[in-house]
C-alpha cells in the first residue's frame, strides 16, 4: 500500500510561514554580522553587553504588552506605568530635588511600585471586562492620568540622589553578567514557561485567537484577561523601578517613546495584532535587534532621530510579513 504523502503544494506554504515565524533572528544576526565588519570596534564583548543592557527597560515592557496582545487586546498605558513607578520610587527615598530622602529599605520601593503597577493593571482590566470598553479607550485613558498624576507626584520637578543600595540593583554584575540583563532573562524565561507549559498561557493564545469559543467551553475568559492586564502593569512597573535605579532618579520626561519601541519590537517579533499568535523568543529577538540598531547608530555618531525612520520601516515590514503569515497558513489547511 503506497504511503501518503503531504501535496507541495500543501508543505510549501507551511515551511514558508515557519521561515517567517523566525525571519527577525535572521535578520538580527545579519546585522549584527554586517555592523561588525563596517564597524570598527564594535564585534567586542563589551558592545554586546552594553546591547543587552539597554534592552531591558524595554524588553520588560514588551514582555508584559505581548501577553495583552496575545489576549486579543492593547495596553497602551504600561509606559505611564513605568514613568510612575520609578518617580515614586525616586520620590520616595530621593535625596536631591523634589525626592523625601526618607530611610526606607530598597525593597519596599520595589513593593509599592509593583503594587502600583498592579493597580492600575486590576483598573484597566475591570473597565475592559466588566464594563465591555474597548481596551485601546480605557489603556489610552489611563496612559495620560497615569503620566499626569506622575508629574503631580513631583510637582513637575526631577527626582535624584538615591541610596547606593538603589542604584546598586541597576550597576552590579554577577559573573560579569549585568543584574539588568539577569533579570530581563528571568522575566522572559519565566513567561515563555507560563504561556508554553501553564493553563494560563494556552488560555491566552485560546482567548485572542477567538474569544467566543473559550467562553462556551467554561474558560474563565473575564478572569484570564483581567490577570493578563496586571501582569502587564505589575512589569511595567519593574521596569520604571530598574530604569530610576539605572538613571540614578527620575524626571518629568522618563521613559518617553518607549511605548512604541516595546510595541514596535511586540510586532517585529511576530506578536499578531489579532491576537492568538506569537512567540516570546521572536518578541526577545525584536528588542535585541532594536538595541542593536540603536548601539550601532550612536557608536557611529549618526543623529539618533535615524532610529525612529528605522523603528517605523520595520514596523511596516512586520505588518506585512504578519499578513503574509495569515495568507500562508489559510493555504496550508
Amino acid at each position: 500500500m503506497p504511503t501518503a504523502t503531504l501535496a507541495p503544494e500543501r508543505t510549501a506554504p507551511a515551511f514558508y510561514g515557519r521561515l517567517l515565524d523566525h525571519l527577525v533572528w535572521v535578520i538580527l544576526a545579519a546585522v549584527l554580522v554586517v555592523c561588525s565588519l563596517t564597524i570598527d570596534n564594535f564585534f567586542q564583548v563589551g558592545i554586546f553587553v552594553n546591547i543587552a543592557r539597554q534592552a531591558t527597560f524595554v524588553g520588560i515592557l514588551a514582555a508584559g504588552l505581548t501577553l495583552v496582545i496575545i489576549a486579543g487586546h492593547m495596553d497602551l498605558s504600561i509606559e505611564s506605568v513605568m514613568a510612575f513607578s520609578a518617580m515614586l520610587a525616586a520620590y520616595l527615598v530621593g535625596s536631591n530635588g523634589a525626592g523625601l530622602g526618607l530611610a526606607i529599605p530598597v525593597w519596599a520601593t520595589l513593593v509599592l511600585s509593583l503594587a502600583l503597577g498592579a493597580l492600575v493593571g486590576l483598573v484597566n482590566g475591570w473597565l475592559v471586562v466588566r464594563l465591555k470598553i474597548n481596551a485601546f479607550i480605557v489603556t489610552l485613558a489611563t496612559f495620560i492620568i497615569v503620566r499626569g498624576l506622575a508629574l503631580v507626584l513631583a510637582g513637575g520637578r526631577s527626582v535624584f540622589g538615591l541610596p547606593e543600595a538603589f542604584r546598586g540593583v541597576a550597576n552590579a554584575s554577577v559573573a560579569g553578567i549585568p543584574v539588568l540583563v539577569l533579570i530581563l532573562a528571568s522575566v522572559f524565561l519565566g513567561l515563555h514557561f507560563v504561556l508554553t507549559r501553564v493553563r494560563f498561557g494556552r488560555y491566552l493564545y485560546m482567548i485572542g485567537g477567538n474569544a467566543t469559543a473559550p467562553f462556551r467551553a467554561g474558560i474563565p475568559v473575564n478572569r484570564i484577561l483581567l490577570q493578563a492586564f496586571i501582569l502587564s502593569g505589575i512589569l511595567a512597573a519593574l521596569a520604571g523601578w530598574l530604569l530610576a535605579a539605572r538613571t540614578n532618579g527620575a524626571t518629568a520626561n522618563l521613559g518617553t517613546g518607549m511605548l512604541f519601541e516595546a510595541f514596535a519590537a511586540v510586532v517585529i517579533g511576530g506578536v499578531s495584532l489579532t491576537g492568538g499568535v506569537g512567540r516570546l523568543s521572536g518578541v526577545i529577538a525584536g528588542v535585541l535587534l532594536l538595541s542593536t540598531i540603536d548601539t550601532a547608530i550612536n557608536v557611529m555618531g549618526m543623529p539618533p532621530h535615524y532610529m525612529q525612520v528605522i523603528r517605523g520601516g520595520l514596523v511596516l515590514l512586520a505588518v506585512v510579513f504578519d499578513s503574509a503569515k495569515t495568507s500562508l497558513r489559510r493555504l496550508g489547511e
